[in-house]
Formats: C-alpha cells, structure tokens, sequence
C-alpha cells in the first residue's frame, strides 16, 4: 500500500497533523476510532470523505514512519 496517494501532511491543515488527502481528518483518528472497535465499513459511513483504501492508508502511515 503507497499510502502517499492517500495521506497528505500539510502545515496549514490540522497544524500539520497527518490527515486524509483531501480532508481534515487525522490519521490518528482514523486509528484510536479502529482500535476503539469500529468497523471500517462503520467508519466510511460515519465519514463519507474515506474509503477503504484511504483507512488502509492510515494503518500503513505509522508503520512506514517507525525507524
């Protein structure tokens, strides 16, 4: 998964906070709501600015940033 088609980091959005391409939700949401024990299908109805590819995109973000 390139989640740089999916994840924008943007000073000016969120103070700069990993967010959905195109929206002002973090990554950081999209992970603590998942882990909460939302569905992803119970989070793109709750946000209809995500996908499954985007939520996909959020999980890989952090991995990829880990040294």
């Amino acid at each position: 998964m390139d989640w740089r088609k999916h994840i924008a980091v943007d000073p000016q959005v969120m103070h700069g906070s990993a967010c959905i391409a195109g929206t002002r939700i973090p990554v950081s949401v999209v992970l603590v709501t998942l882990a909460s024990g939302m569905t992803s299908d119970e989070l793109v109805a709750e946000y209809p600015t995500t996908t499954p590819a985007s939520l996909g995109a959020s999980r890989a973000y952090p991995t990829d940033m880990t040294p």
